[in-house]
């Protein structure tokens, strides 16, 4: 191979007649990303008709005075009294309480009974299939099938609940347990399954190491599982805070916010003001304050998971 001399006493040997161009590579990825967007096109251009588009005209209505004609929706002009009204609102202040004490609640409840759930599923030597199976049944329910079927159950005057737990239904504390009680049985699986997914890919050398130590099983839990557990931990609140904060069906089928408005989240709340009351401009603003509040969950979420990705170590 001929070689360039630059200077003297420093010699570069030229490029190979047989490399590619540099520039091939790059091309290659280009239309791979163009032929990547034109296929997901369809699926986006879905994604924003059912879905931005109306959480876009949801924003633009909770500014609006909006006016319900003959002929669809009236604007007179932009306010900021929707949320106003909102933020004054003893029904917004109650709903967004009762919102944050059945999401944390629930949320907890529903991770430490699937916790335990996933560790007796881990250890199981044989039926496990079956048993997952069974488990998931409540999870598989739709959720306003679940809530039919929980009304029968605590049903005053005959559900199988009701010698045991009388008028469940009837007091604001009480329908409130009555529909925590159906929420972690419907989606504590859920949690389970997660859970199970991140015991199963710890490797067993840890264990053994912990037992060959001298380790307790309360030791190894709460020194070896727990730390090891904590992004998937992390996902699993993630996914049922998001879930919890959300719920309309469960409590609208089950006590329709009742008795009175005790029961009422916020996505009851908005529905029953923009379709029950006709007042869409404060039903949207109630919606958007939902969205919002979801959204900055989220954030938080993923950045206490971000920070947990990485440092799953074993204390020493």
């Amino acid at each position: 191979m001929a070689s360039t001399e630059l200077a003297p006493g420093k010699v570069v040997a030229p490029p190979s007649r047989g490399a590619p161009p540099k520039i091939l590579p790059d091309l290659i990825q280009r239309r791979y990303a163009r032929l990547g967007w034109g296929f997901a096109a369809p699926a986006l251009v879905v994604i924003g008709i059912v879905t931005i588009a109306p959480i876009v005209f949801a924003i633009f209505m909770s500014f609006e005075h909006v006016n319900v004609t003959s002929s669809g929706f009236s604007f007179t002009g932009a306010t900021f009294s929707n949320y106003h009204l909102m933020v004054t609102s003893g029904l917004w202040q109650h709903a967004l309480w009762w919102t944050v004490v059945y999401t944390i609640v629930t949320v907890v409840v529903e991770l430490v009974i699937g916790t335990i759930f996933a560790l007796v599923l881990e250890n199981l030597t044989g039926g496990r299939g079956l048993m997952m199976a069974l488990l998931l049944i409540p999870w598989s329910l739709i959720t306003v099938i679940s809530a039919e079927l929980w009304s029968y159950i605590y049903n005053a005057s005959f559900g199988v609940l009701d010698s045991i737990w009388p008028n469940a239904l009837g007091t604001p504390l009480s329908a409130t347990l009555a529909l925590m009680v159906a929420d972690v049985w419907k989606t504590t699986p859920f949690v389970t399954i997660i859970v199970l997914a991140g015991l199963v890919m710890i490797p067993r050398e840890l264990f053994e190491a912990s037992e060959v130590d001298g380790a307790s099983s309360w030791d190894i839990f709460w020194r070896v599982t727990l730390p090891l557990l904590r992004p998937t931990i992390g996902l699993a609140v993630l996914f049922r805070a998001l879930q919890a904060f959300g719920i309309f069906d469960l409590p609208y089928v089950l006590t329709s916010g009742g008795p009175g408005t005790s029961t009422q989240s916020l996505a009851i709340l908005a529905y029953n003001t923009m379709f029950t009351d006709i007042n869409f401009g404060p039903g949207a603003a109630v919606a958007v304050s939902a969205a919002l509040l979801v959204v900055m969950m989220c954030l938080v979420f993923l950045r206490a998971f971000r920070q947990q990705v990485g440092k799953e170590e074993v204390p020493a």
